[in-house]
């Protein structure tokens, strides 16, 4: 079925025999001409197939061109029962494999709500004391900011050499030391009076921390507290904790926010068990669940004052 008028076979011919003659009669018009020029003269004859007459029979606008006596169909999208049957085909529920072992470094970053263990009776801060820890607190890490860049150019001793970030096990033997990693205790040589810093630990210096960006400050503090977790809270521990709680950066991120919660829950664990409050162990711990809840925010981890 065409679209255009059917025409009488004569005048069918008359069409055919025209565009025979069609390119002889307007070759010469188009000879000097470019490539568009040329195109844009055959759109002008019909902008479905060129040098075919809209209402000409040789034309069908749905099925194609007619050449010779055979239609030429041209290709076309699937029909609707076309669309039915391969969708008929499909599963109607798909699972995915997934590898559970490419899931297992990294996890959703879960944050509890709990907070701290309360102070016992005369061991929590008073309200000034915490005010005052977060002023001085504040103007460290406002100094560390402002010199960092000469901290970091001035270069570090032969003896340190700084672990790569995932060297969780490097980190650990080089803030704390040998001797508290293997948990071995060593005779002191008298003739050497110097400080074996790969046995105690090497100390949180400007020019060490200076060199630290912030992915490995967070993953320095997450083993720290997991080491907090399971060991004894040590001087050189505290001094980690406080100098890395200074080079973080606010706002902070999921993982960050949740590490330092989870610091000050076990440093209450921790103190809870102290006998003597006037330990200054006690003291310590106390100025961390204190920056952890009035600097970084956490107000639901704070101590009330005594």
């Amino acid at each position: 079925m065409f679209l255009g008028p059917v025409c009488p076979r004569s005048a069918w011919e008359a069409d055919r025999r025209a565009l025979t003659e069609l390119p002889s009669l307007r070759a010469p018009a188009l000879q000097g001409a470019g490539p568009r020029a040329r195109a844009t003269a055959a759109l002008r004859e019909d902008p479905g197939t060129p040098g075919c007459p809209a209402h000409s029979p040789l034309h069908d606008r749905r099925r194609g061109p007619v050449v010779g006596n055979k239609q030429q169909h041209l290709p076309r999208g699937p029909a609707g029962g076309d669309r039915q049957i391969e969708a008929s085909q499909c599963p109607d529920v798909v699972v995915a494999q997934i590898d559970p072992k490419k899931l297992r470094k990294k996890q959703t970053v879960n944050i509890s709500l709990s907070g701290c263990q309360p102070a016992p009776e005369g061991y929590s801060p008073t309200l000034k004391w915490q005010q005052q820890q977060v002023v001085h607190f504040s103007a460290v890490r406002q100094s560390l900011n402002k010199h960092r860049n000469h901290w970091k150019s001035q270069n570090l001793d032969s003896n340190v050499t700084m672990p790569k970030s995932e060297d969780e096990e490097g980190w650990k033997k080089f803030c704390l030391g040998e001797k508290a990693y293997s948990e071995t205790v060593t005779v002191a040589d008298n003739e050497n009076l110097g400080i074996d810093y790969i046995q105690m630990g090497f100390p949180p210096l400007l020019s060490i921390v200076s060199r630290m960006n912030q992915a490995t400050v967070t993953s320095v503090l997450e083993y720290l507290i997991n080491w907090f977790g399971e060991k004894e809270f040590t001087p050189e521990l505290g001094r980690w904790l406080y100098a890395l709680l200074a080079c973080l950066e606010k706002p902070l991120l999921p993982e960050a926010h949740s590490l330092i919660r989870q610091l000050a829950r076990r440093c209450s664990e921790v103190r809870v068990l102290e006998e003597n409050k006037s330990e200054e162990r006690v003291s310590a711990l106390n100025l961390l669940i204190c920056l952890v809840s009035r600097y970084f925010d956490q107000h639901d981890l704070a101590d009330k004052p005594s």
